[in-house]
C-alpha cells in the first residue's frame, strides 16, 4: 500500500503543480486554494503516509489503513473538483459538495491517524 500512495502522490502534485502553472500563467489566482490543498493533502500528506507504510508495513495491513486509503482517494478528489466548481460558478450545491467530501477525507485521516498511534510501537 506505502508504494500505491507514493505513486498516488506523485499523480496529486503532477496536478498541483500543472495548475500552478496555469495560474501564473494566465495571471488569474482565483484556484489558489485548489492548489494549495492538492499539493498538501494530496502530495505532501500521502507522500509522508506512503513513505511511513513503507517504512512500517504492519500499519500497512490494517483494516484501518484500508479504510484511510480508500476514504482519503475518494474524498480528497470530490473535495478539490467541488471547491473549484464553487469558485468558478458559485453555484451553492459545489460549496455542500465540497464540505461533504472534505468530511469524508477528515474521517480517513483521522483513521489514518488512530491507525499510527494505536499500532506504531
Amino acid at each position: 500500500m506505502g508504494k500505491q500512495l507514493i505513486k498516488i502522490a506523485v499523480v496529486y502534485f503532477l496536478i498541483g503543480i500543472a495548475l500552478g502553472l496555469y495560474m501564473s500563467i494566465t495571471h488569474v489566482f482565483n484556484l489558489a486554494t485548489v492548489h494549495v490543498h492538492i499539493n498538501l493533502l494530496g502530495w505532501m500528506s500521502l507522500a509522508i503516509i506512503g513513505i511511513l507504510y513503507h517504512l512500517y508495513p504492519h500499519l500497512a495491513g490494517t483494516g484501518s489503513a484500508k479504510a484511510h486509503f480508500w476514504l482519503h482517494n475518494l474524498g480528497l478528489p470530490v473535495m478539490m473538483i467541488a471547491i473549484a466548481l464553487a469558485i468558478l460558478t458559485a453555484n451553492p450545491v459545489f460549496f455542500v459538495t465540497a464540505t461533504i467530501g472534505g468530511v469524508i477525507t477528515v474521517i480517513g485521516i483521522f483513521i489514518f491517524g488512530f491507525n499510527v498511534l494505536r499500532n506504531l510501537t
